[in-house]
């Protein structure tokens, strides 16, 4: 089950669990749209893959147990380990390949 993460590893803006701004990569780390598309051109900087947004977890309980109620996002924030210019390095090696070929 998802962590459903409450920020931007990158900016760290707050990212709310029925956020439509939040993307994530395989790994489920976390960046807003701005980052993905301005600054990481779709490249996770912590394992190379690509971004897809994240799905919301119902806040309303539809089916018994499950909703945000029963299995809540995640509140502790996460930050990438790389600096931005190591990030940016790392991503302008990469962003020309697509993420399926990564």
């Amino acid at each position: 089950m998802l962590q459903i993460r409450p920020n931007c590893e990158l900016c760290d803006r707050d990212l709310a669990p029925d956020s439509t701004n939040a993307r994530i990569c395989s790994y489920e780390c976390t960046f807003c749209a701005n980052c993905v598309d301005t600054e990481l051109h779709n490249v996770c900087p912590n394992c190379g893959g690509g971004f897809l947004a994240r799905p919301i977890r119902p806040g309303t309980e539809r089916r018994s147990g499950t909703s945000l109620e029963h299995q809540p996002a995640s509140s502790n924030r996460v930050y990438s380990a790389y600096n931005r210019e190591h990030i940016h390095e790392f991503v302008n090696g990469v962003k020309d390949i697509p993420a399926e070929q990564r």
